[in-house]
């Protein structure tokens, strides 16, 4: 019953998402290293940047860093395919560091005691356009969630452990047009 009930809120979270920003221009299905789903995120990109709202389940209690990775693939089982953070500034890594962001620094994603967490967030490093910031490069981006929580500053993965989750940023299919009203 608790599994029902876990992916009954899941499908209402992401429902009232798109209903309140519309069709997602670029989605996310995470996958553990057997394989099973264990989230998704959505992205969409506005005048104030790209928001991204992610959503998992199955995932160990606790805080896990979260970030955009350089490369869209994720070979389990520790999905080390990904490459390193999206990072195409040159920065360093962290939230909190000087010296930085890289472009795919996210702030953590806390995880409750049931196994679901949701981050929501928007950044203005990364673009579902094209360009230098691009996460539609030529070897696309992944979403990775971590092991252990990210400290925001150590280079260049903030000490967020193993990859425990991953998934491949794809661009979402266009809505279908509509004709207009009175047709």
């Amino acid at each position: 019953m608790k599994v029902l009930w876990a992916i009954a809120v899941a499908v209402m979270v992401g429902a009232c998402a798109t209903l309140q920003y519309g069709t997602p221009q670029a989605t996310v299905e995470l996958k553990n290293a057997k394989g099973d789903a264990v989230g998704t995120a959505s992205f969409w990109e506005d005048a104030s940047g790209v928001r991204i709202i992610a959503q998992v389940r199955g995932i160990p209690a606790g805080k896990h860093g979260i970030h955009i990775h350089a490369v869209g693939k994720c070979d389990p089982p520790d999905f080390m395919t990904a490459g390193g953070h999206f990072n195409p500034g040159g920065k360093k890594h962290g939230l909190k560091n000087p010296a930085g962001p890289h472009a795919g620094d996210l702030p953590n994603l806390e995880v409750a005691a049931d196994g679901t967490g949701r981050l929501e967030y928007v950044t203005r490093l990364v673009t579902l356009a094209s360009g230098p910031t691009s996460l539609f490069d030529a070897d696309g981006s992944a979403l990775v969630v971590h092991a252990s929580p990210d400290d925001d500053v150590t280079d260049p993965t903030g000490n967020s452990g193993g990859r425990i989750a991953c998934g491949i940023v794809s661009k979402a299919p266009a809505s279908p047009a509509r004709a207009p009203s009175g047709y």
